[in-house]
C-alpha cells in the first residue's frame, strides 16, 4: 500500500505569534448517536459526547462529538438545550445538515477579535467556552476563547477564530489514531454565488491573500486552505453531492496515511468512494449530512 505522505505542513498543533490554522470542521445534526455511527463507519474514531458549557455553568445549547486528528479535527454539533445558540444552530440545520462551521486557530483570540472589527467586521462579544472532557485518568474540561462575528456577516455558516488553553485535553493521544489512517484536517471547500466578493471577504476576515483558481479563488493559510468555488466548478468536481442551497460548505480535505487503506476501509463498511486525480472522494454517509471527503495522501492535494 502506497504510504507517500507529505510532510510539508507545519508540525505542531497549535499556531504561534500571527499565524492562522484550519483547526476544525463543525457538521451540524439532528442526531448525535447517529452521526457517532456514521463515523466510524467510514473508519474515524469518535470521541464520546459532549455537552458544551458557559462561563457562568449553564449549558450554551450546543454539544458534540468529534473526530481528533494529529493535525486539527472534525466536529458533529447538535442541539442539547433552548438558549440563543441552540436556536441559532436549530435555525442553520433548517438550511441543511452537514458542515456548517468552520473554525481557525489564532494564538491570541483577543488581538484577532480587534483585528476583525478594524477589518470591518460587526463582532460579537469574545466568548470562553469549556466542556467536560473525560479522560484516561479522570475527567478534564477542555477550555478555549472564540473570536466570533455577528450573524450575516460571514453567511456561509458559523465562521469563527479560536484560541485552545487545553492542548493535551482536546487532543488525547488515544483518539489520534484512526482505522482509515486519517492525519489531518487540510482544507474546506466552499459553495458561493460570488466568488470575488467572497474572497475579499475571507481575506479580510484571515489577513490572508486571495489566488485565482480554475474553479475560483484559494486561501492559504498558515497550515490549512479554503476553497471558494463556483456552482459549476462543483458539480464538476463532486457530481454525486447535490447542492441544497447557496452559500454551501460542500467538503473538506482530509490527510491520511494511505489512500489504498481508506478505500478498503470505506469499502468494508459498504461506503462507496472513487478517484479524483491524487484524491479520493467519499460522500458522508448518512448521519453527517450533505457532502464529502477528500481524502488525499498530500496536504496540497486539491480537487479544485
Amino acid at each position: 500500500m502506497a504510504q507517500n505522505v507529505a510532510m510539508t505542513e507545519i508540525e505542531r498543533q497549535l499556531p504561534l505569534g500571527d499565524e492562522i490554522f484550519l483547526d476544525h470542521v463543525g457538521h451540524f445534526v439532528g442526531d448525535p448517536q447517529a452521526a457517532s455511527a456514521a463515523l466510524a463507519r467510514a473508519g474515524f474514531a469518535p470521541t464520546p459526547v459532549s455537552v458544551q458549557v458557559a462561563p457562568d455553568g449553564g449549558p450554551t445549547g450546543t454539544g458534540n462529538v468529534c473526530a481528533m486528528m494529529a493535525r486539527g479535527y472534525m466536529e458533529v454539533l447538535f442541539k442539547t438545550a433552548d438558549t440563543p445558540l441552540g436556536r441559532e444552530f436549530e435555525a442553520g440545520l433548517t438550511r441543511y445538515s452537514g458542515v456548517q462551521l468552520a473554525a481557525f486557530a489564532i494564538a491570541d483570540a483577543h488581538a484577532w477579535h480587534r483585528r476583525l472589527g478594524e477589518a470591518g467586521f460587526r463582532t460579537r462579544p469574545i466568548a470562553p467556552f469549556k466542556r467536560p472532557v473525560d479522560t484516561e485518568t479522570g475527567s478534564d474540561t477542555a477550555a478555549f476563547t472564540v473570536a466570533r462575528v455577528e450573524p450575516g456577516e460571514m453567511a456561509e455558516g458559523r465562521i469563527q477564530m479560536l484560541t485552545h488553553h487545553t492542548e493535551d485535553t482536546v487532543w488525547q493521544k488515544r483518539w489520534l489514531t484512526h482505522p482509515n489512517g486519517a492525519r489531518g484536517l487540510a482544507s474546506i471547500a466552499i459553495v458561493v454565488a460570488d466568488v470575488d466578493e467572497a474572497a475579499a471577504r475571507y481575506a479580510r476576515f484571515t489577513h490572508r491573500p486571495a489566488t485565482p483558481t480554475r474553479a475560483g479563488q484559494s486561501i492559504a493559510l498558515d497550515r490549512g486552505r479554503i476553497d471558494l468555488v463556483t456552482r459549476d466548478a462543483f458539480a464538476a468536481a463532486l457530481p454525486e453531492i447535490a447542492i441544497p442551497a447557496l452559500p454551501f460548505i460542500g467538503g473538506y480535505g482530509v490527510t491520511v496515511m494511505s489512500l489504498d487503506t481508506a478505500e478498503a476501509t470505506l469499502r468494508q463498511s459498504g461506503l462507496s468512494s472513487r478517484r479524483a486525480g491524487d484524491s479520493l472522494v467519499a460522500s458522508f454517509p448518512e448521519g453527517l449530512g450533505r457532502g464529502a471527503w477528500l481524502f488525499a495522501e498530500r496536504s496540497d492535494a486539491s480537487a479544485f
